[in-house]
């Protein structure tokens, strides 16, 4: 018999091949769902890189258009695609551009030790000294890349634009640009040194370009520009009768003046100190120094070439006075250095000071180039020091310089370089050159039109040396010349001696720079500071607005972080009152 319920068994077989295809379809379903959804995040994030892809691409033309090089701004950082994906802003391209420069300087030590090394034995002392020099100059460049990109991200936003400013960044790219320059000027005394400098031009233009275009793109940043000049305009501080700087206490100003400084170190040429030479208590100075370490050196004469090295800051070396302290050296270009290393005391080490000291340079006007004193020394400042040479005595190297109540004497170009460096209440003096020589008493080497640099002097004398005087009609001396395309100096409220030319500047080479340079005199005095016979380059001008004339005072043009402040040095920040 059958039992009741087998009809039924054929409709269960029918129901489960039913839930079967209904469960196939449910996971069909489910699987095409995810493969939609996946194709649109996948579409999406492609949309999204896309956009993000198109936004780089457009802050970066529109941070690069304003440069001197645009072509080679966007190129470079479009080939790094790593870069290129982490531009959401300016601020980015610009630490893009100043990555990408620092790499080209690696490549350029490298490469200048490979043509050491490839070719030692046929280089000539010169040759070798001016690669080493450009080693050290790469070195002290991609320190100021790298602190220039801190204090870039450091830079106030829109949202908080009261933030207190870091250091210049424009300064620091300057000077690393300053550096390449210089490599290229140590093979530039002969033909047989130019061999070199064709293996290396290419290169070193290239760093040069990008640091221009960094500092186009610096300018145009949020925080930058006149709000700074005018935050620097009311820093004033106020001095006493005798120049010094009210903040300091009774006690200090007395100490400063009367030279009662405690030192970490003693260097006497008769034994009597902690060393015999200057060089040895600068090399057992502490590297990295966050405070002041001061070196006394006594009476004596110090034949030597002293570097202070980058490593070794806030260093200050304190004489017993300019006329009986005497650093003295007489390493020159004609006898096979390089002007950069030619210096008697070259100070790099950041935040040198000195005070009491008298540097020379006793090659003599046939030598050629023969530096007394190179700075390369941010917030660096000299008081009541004597550096005396002939060509270029003082190579105000690159970054910031204060120099107060010293004399400084030479022939041809004798301050020079492209620092932004001030000299305050100071005697130059012009000395007798070679019969074929005319007198020059600066060459700016600014070379580009946003660089903040120049030699500025300011409340000083510019006259003859006791040996020149005599004989002052038979030579031709003028304030200066542009060593460079972009050239700036300043003299403001100082009293100039006939010595000058009517003319008061010469041309370096033809019309160069005649257009671009920036040469200006305010309210100066004397028989050399009338202006109605100055040279007629468009780049030349009488200052007549006091505003123009201020934003090269001490005040604003170095002293944006109180600084000088902290030398314990005499300083004026701003114009004469009268």
């Amino acid at each position: 018999m059958v039992p009741n319920h087998s009809p039924a068994a054929p409709s269960t077989f029918h129901n489960l091949k039913r839930n079967k295809k209904k469960v196939m379809l449910i996971l069909f379903s489910s699987l095409l769902l995810a493969a939609f959804v996946a194709t649109v995040a996948t579409l999406s994030k492609h949309r999204s890189s896309t956009t993000m892809a198109t936004n780089a691409h457009a802050i970066l033309h529109t941070s690069c258009a304003a440069t001197r090089y645009p072509s080679l701004c966007t190129s470079v950082i479009s080939s790094s695609p790593s870069l290129l994906n982490s531009i959401s802003s300016h601020k980015d391209v610009i630490l893009a551009s100043l990555n990408l420069t620092a790499s080209a300087v690696h490549r350029s030590v490298v490469h200048v030790r490979n043509i050491a090394a490839a070719a030692a034995s046929n280089l000539t002392a010169r040759e070798r000294t001016a690669l080493a020099d450009c080693v050290d100059m790469f070195d002290e460049s991609l320190d100021e890349l790298r602190r220039s990109a801190d204090d870039i991200r450091a830079l106030p936003t829109a949202a908080n634009e009261d933030k207190p400013l870091p250091s210049d960044p424009e300064i620091l790219v300057s000077a690393a640009m300053t550096n390449q320059e210089s490599c290229l000027d140590g093979f530039s005394h002969d033909k047989l040194d130019r061999r070199l400098r064709d293996s290396i031009i290419t290169e070193l233009t290239h760093v040069i370009h990008m640091c221009c275009n960094a500092l186009a793109m610096i300018k145009g940043l949020p925080g930058r520009g006149g709000r700074v000049v005018e935050r620097r305009r009311t820093m004033g501080f106020g001095v006493d009768k005798e120049g010094w700087p009210e903040w300091m206490g009774e006690g200090d100003r007395r100490r400063m003046a009367e030279g009662d400084v405690a030192a970490d170190a003693v260097v006497a040429a008769d034994g009597s100190g902690d060393y015999k030479t200057i060089g040895e208590a600068v090399e057992a100075a502490p590297a990295k120094s966050k405070k002041r370490y001061v070196i006394r050196i006594k009476a004596g004469t110090y034949a030597e070439n002293v570097e202070v090295p980058k490593k070794k800051t806030n260093i200050m070396f304190v004489g017993d006075g300019r006329t009986t302290t005497v650093i003295t050296g007489s390493r020159n270009v004609k006898d096979g250095s390089t002007t950069f290393r030619s210096a008697t005391l070259a100070a790099v080490g950041e935040g040198f000071l000195a005070r009491g000291l008298r540097i020379e340079n006793t090659a003599g006007p046939s030598k050629h180039q023969a530096v007394a004193l190179r700075v390369g020394s941010d917030l660096s400042a000299f008081y009541d020091c004597e550096i005396l040479g002939y060509q270029d005595t003082l190579y105000v190297h690159s970054l910031r310089q204060f120099f107060r109540g010293c004399l400084v004497q030479g022939t041809v170009d004798f301050i020079f370089g492209n620092a932004a460096a001030v000299l305050q209440d100071c005697d130059i003096q012009v000395r007798r050159p070679d019969p074929n020589q005319k007198n020059m008493v600066t060459a700016s080497g600014r070379e580009d039109p946003n660089e903040p640099t120049g030699i500025v002097i300011h409340r000083s004398r510019i006259a003859a040396a006791p040996d020149l005087e005599p004989v002052k009609a038979s030579f031709k001396t003028y304030l200066g010349r542009p060593w460079k395309e972009y050239a700036r100096t300043v003299v403001l409220e100082s009293e100039i001696d006939g010595v000058i030319e009517a003319e008061g500047w010469h041309e370096w080479n033809g019309p160069f720079a005649t257009e671009t340079l920036y040469y200006g005199e305010y309210r100066n005095t004397g028989a050399g500071a009338g202006t109605d016979g100055r040279v007629k380059w468009k780049g030349y001008r009488v200052i007549t607005d006091a505003s123009e004339a201020a934003e090269f005072t001490p005040g604003n043009f170095i002293a944006g972080s109180n600084w000088l402040q902290e030398t314990g040095f005499p300083y004026s920040l701003g114009l004469s009152m009268n």
